[in-house]
């Protein structure tokens, strides 16, 4: 909005909030010290003049940019867009800009975007990417705080967010024995990966808890596609006939696997129930049925991310590991018995 003299300033909110200058930028910068009822007076003051801030200005007052980086080794976007979707929503849209580097996972291109946003001063970055395995920090001594998100740095002094794999694989199980199933195998992607470990780890202490073990005595490792899915499915059922569950390390083993029962002869879920892991929409739905799958909330993960960074700029680092709870997403795959049809 424009008065009669030119741009809205800083002083024609105050004047109409009827508070002084410094009061009203310490209250639409967010500023401590200043009271609820009169942040909201400047604010609508604000909202009614049509105020914008002038960012450079903002900037030299509170020794900020308002820009934070976010570097991802995700060159597909499967995991970093929803991270950078909440993350963006912590963040404030408007507020703070968010500048999105793609590395393609080579460190010399990391190294490139890390000086690249050192020199525009960012107020901080976030380290996100496809897989949770541990990693190199992307620098030493940094003079902005860092959190990584849906990655793991190997240094303990950094904060690092990841899904609990572990307990989402205990998810899936306890879900598969609460519908009655006994006979349940888990074929998953290779074990060099992370992930596949902890979700197998979380599976078998489930069924251990239950006087069980897993069907065909072990977890089938393998890769994070559709076809070894369908040879999982050919594996469990020449081990272990009555089968009558199966656990997938991600979604697309889980729907390879359900075109293999299918060609096979075994209903699901009549026959056998079906759970996958990552709620991939484009598979999940899918899907035939559609799969019951284990959600790692990355969006809330990536809130989470931008949270945490906003402490670190105020002055409140986090450190270490921390575990962020998974969730089940129940669909037709794994029906109960006493819901199905006749």
């Amino acid at each position: 909005m424009v008065t009669g003299q030119g741009p809205v300033t800083i002083t024609d909110v105050a004047r109409l909030a009827g508070v002084s200058p410094g009061t009203a930028s310490k209250a639409l910068n967010g500023r401590r010290g200043i009271s609820a009822g009169t942040a909201l007076r400047v604010q609508q003051a604000a909202e009614r003049l049509g105020y914008q801030p002038n960012a450079l200005a903002r900037g030299l007052l509170s020794g900020r940019s308002f820009t934070v980086g976010l570097i991802t080794t995700d060159s597909f976007g499967r995991f970093s867009i929803p991270v950078v979707q909440g993350a963006e929503d912590a963040l404030g849209p408007g507020r703070i800009l968010v500048f999105l580097c793609e590395s393609r996972d080579d460190r010399l291109r990391e190294e490139h975007y890390l000086r690249a946003l050192l020199e525009r001063r960012v107020d901080g970055i976030i380290v996100t990417g496809r897989r949770q395995d541990r990693r190199e920090p992307i620098g030493r001594d940094l003079r902005i705080p860092v959190v990584y998100a849906m990655a793991y740095s190997s240094d303990p002094a950094d904060l690092s967010l990841v899904p609990d794999d572990e307990e989402g694989g205990a998810l899936a199980i306890r879900h598969l024995l609460g519908t009655g199933r006994t006979t349940i195998g888990h074929v998953t992607g290779p074990r060099r990966f992370r992930a596949a470990v902890l979700r197998a780890a979380g599976a078998e202490q489930a069924l251990t808890a239950a006087g069980l073990g897993l069907a065909g005595s072990r977890t089938l490792y393998g890769e994070w596609t559709e076809e070894w899915g369908r040879r999982g499915v050919d594996l469990l059922l020449r081990s272990a006939p009555g089968l009558d569950a199966i656990f997938c390390g991600n979604d697309q083993i889980a729907r390879g696997a359900a075109d293999r029962l299918r060609e096979v002869g075994r209903r699901v879920p009549a026959d056998v129930a079906l759970v996958g892991f990552d709620n991939w929409d484009v598979i999940a739905a899918a899907c035939r049925p559609p799969l019951t799958t284990v959600d790692m909330n990355l969006r809330q993960l990536g809130r989470a991310a931008g949270e945490r960074l906003l402490a670190a700029v105020d002055g409140h680092p986090g450190s270490g590991l921390q575990l962020l709870p998974c969730s089940l997403v129940v669909r037709e795959s794994s029906r109960p018995p006493e819901s199905r049809s006749p």
